[in-house]
């Protein structure tokens, strides 16, 4: 099967326009960007961990809470548990039918963590080891230089 290299290109930005990942979110984060970073998990997720400074609003709930929580326009990026779960996709399908420009961090809280970003609990931070194998921060990390 062959895929034209213009049908290809389409596809890659496309996906590009759509996704991010968690060094992307943190960078765009201290670089002053203008969005909400919403946890869409559930509220025993939320409880036992969650990226610090994020809104929490379960998928099942963003129809009925978003305009209460997130001014209408206002850039949004979502994500779930990880790459085995669609949470994330489910929940910026359901911002983007409200008119929010929205992005999936792709990834979601498991590489959020696992590349030692700062995570946070009911306590306060919580302190975890960086997983050298997915942590392009890390110091004497392999980096894959993308």
């Amino acid at each position: 099967m062959t895929v034209s290299a213009a049908d290809a290109a389409r596809h890659f930005a496309a996906k590009l326009d759509f996704e991010t990942d968690p060094s992307d979110v943190k960078a765009a984060r201290d670089a002053g960007e203008r969005f909400v970073l919403v946890d869409s998990r559930g509220h025993a997720a939320w409880s036992q961990a969650r990226i610090p400074g994020a809104v929490h609003l379960p998928t099942a709930d963003i129809r009925e809470r978003a305009a209460a929580l997130i001014p209408e326009g206002t850039p949004v990026v979502v994500y779930c548990w990880g790459p085995g779960c669609n949470g994330s996709t489910r929940a910026a399908l359901a911002f983007s039918l409200l008119g929010y420009p929205v992005k999936e961090m792709i990834g979601g809280f498991e590489y959020w963590a696992r590349e030692g970003l700062g995570i946070e609990n009911d306590l306060g931070p919580v302190e975890r080891p960086t997983d050298e194998l997915t942590a392009p921060l890390a110091v004497d990390a392999i980096s894959c230089d993308c």
